[in-house]
């Protein structure tokens, strides 16, 4: 490929990304509202631009052969914080993707889409829309936008819906996580499956408490590697009872699923920012 286009490339996950996205095309565009990002990797511009400004994301797709969107607000908050980031933000990436003939949309969705269901239901890539956020509820929005303009205009998309990339510091994370290395190998199945027209895949490593199923995923080829059972042991020691009325233990979209609608979920969780410095 000419050009790969990677939005919220300042954040944690975009860190990790930046490389192997630097390797699989002739010119690496990397985007973010921060000043800057650092050093840059061979290939890699760097260009700020807002997601809400539709016409800064149609210039920064320009020439792009496929666009990989982690661009948005990270978190559940009030309705109108949400709105330009994320659901404008996500119609500005698609419509600029059709205008300038970007084949596929790689997109970071979430469990939050579908965050309501039940953890014990195992569900998979068919399972309704059940958003438990302000945050799911943009989730859900891009997919059908993605879905929308396959079915109507032909631009390919997969929709990772991420569960939690990050260091497994509790229970839930033994079924969601994610780790770094499988969530590069799914993004680089994403961009060289032939053909995806709108799909959906989990973005979840191999671990034996899984709470999804890919299995209508198999055709990307994504087959992760890494298990989250290594820390079950030091993690279940050191957890308290689990508390069975509250929805953070029942939920697919763990504290998600109990803060009241636009609150922080992540002010309730112990991620360590360990993002990737060049």
């Amino acid at each position: 490929m000419k050009k790969i286009v990677l939005t919220g490339a300042a954040g944690r996950l975009g860190s990790y990304l930046r490389e192997p996205l630097s390797k699989l095309a002739d010119q690496l565009v990397s985007s973010d509202l921060a000043d800057d990002i650092g050093r840059l990797y061979d290939g890699e511009t760097y260009v700020r631009a807002d997601l809400a400004r539709y016409d800064e994301i149609r210039a920064l797709l320009e020439g792009a052969d496929m666009v990989v969107h982690f661009g948005a607000y990270g978190d559940e908050a009030p309705f109108d914080t949400i709105l330009g980031p994320n659901i404008i933000g996500a119609y500005n990436i698609w419509e600029s993707a059709y205008r300038n003939g970007v084949r596929r949309v790689v997109y970071a969705s979430s469990i939050h889409a579908v965050g309501m269901h039940s953890k014990m239901d195992f569900i998979g890539t068919d399972a309704a829309h059940r958003p438990d956020t302000f945050y799911g509820l943009a989730k859900c929005f891009a997919e059908d936008l993605a879905s929308l303009y396959w079915d109507k205009r032909q631009v390919e998309a997969v929709c990772m819906r991420i569960l939690s990339c990050a260091q497994v510091t509790n229970a839930r994370a033994l079924g969601s996580w994610l780790s770094y290395d499988d969530l590069i190998h799914l993004v680089e199945q994403a961009i060289s499956t032939p053909t995806t027209g709108f799909s959906i895949v989990y973005g979840v490593s191999d671990n034996d408490r899984a709470p999804v199923d890919n299995a209508r995923a198999s055709f990307l080829g994504y087959r992760p590697k890494d298990n989250a059972e290594q820390f079950a042991g030091k993690i279940l020691a050191e957890e308290p009872p689990q508390d069975l009325s509250d929805p953070a233990q029942l939920y697919q979209g763990g504290p998600f699923a109990s803060v009241p609608l636009g609150e922080s979920g992540v002010a309730t969780m112990n991620i360590i920012d360990d993002k990737k410095t060049t």
